[in-house]
């Protein structure tokens, strides 16, 4: 069985709208982790570490579309060129797959994802894909949440958490760490 995790940038209220500021994050913060805060390498160590324990990127596909585009080309994600890729959407079509970027394949629901849960293989880390994550939450397939918790309250945005009445979901906290510009590392896993 594979483990699905959640890695994300987050405000500490809740919002993973808009980190880097690029072409299509229209938040009117965007770009809150790049801009505002002075730049402490140990506290994006946490990217290096989920690297050696990627097998495979999961994105939604607005996400997708956000990064295809991007990724292949850049240095920083040069390591995730060819790993395999699996894009979770039932609108998109197999012609808007970029090339060069490794295996990609389409999952059309949540049921794929669990399907591909039960298959052999490492870790599937989820970029981005805030509307993904919280679905695939609510169907109790992430097993891993590793979050990067920038001081800032952006109010307004998409939310990893739904705010709508739904089971709880009890967490495990695996590791902590905080660092001189007020981010925290926070990874949880999830209590079966």
């Amino acid at each position: 069985m594979r483990d699905l995790v959640y890695t994300c940038f987050m405000s500490l209220d809740g919002v993973v709208d808009s980190p880097g500021g690029g072409p299509g994050e229209e938040h009117r913060s965007g770009g809150w982790v790049v801009d505002d805060l002075e730049f402490v390498p140990e506290a994006w160590s946490l990217k290096g570490e989920e690297l050696a324990d990627t097998t495979a990127l999961m994105f939604g596909r607005r996400s997708y579309e956000a990064f295809a585009p991007v990724w292949p080309g850049s240095e920083d994600h040069a390591d995730y060129k060819e790993l395999p890729k699996y894009v979770v959407s039932s609108t998109l079509s197999e012609d808007a797959l970029v090339d060069g970027w490794g295996p990609t394949t389409i999952l059309r629901s949540t049921g794929d994802v669990a399907a591909l849960k039960e298959s052999e293989g490492g870790a599937i880390f989820i970029h981005g894909s805030a509307d993904l994550a919280r679905r695939l939450s609510e169907a109790g397939l992430i097993d891993q949440y590793n979050l990067l918790v920038f001081p800032v309250l952006l109010g307004a945005g998409e939310s990893l958490f739904d705010r709508a009445d739904r089971a709880k979901t009890m967490l495990t906290l695996r590791e902590s760490e905080s660092y001189s510009n007020g981010i925290l590392k926070l990874v949880y896993s999830v209590r079966r």
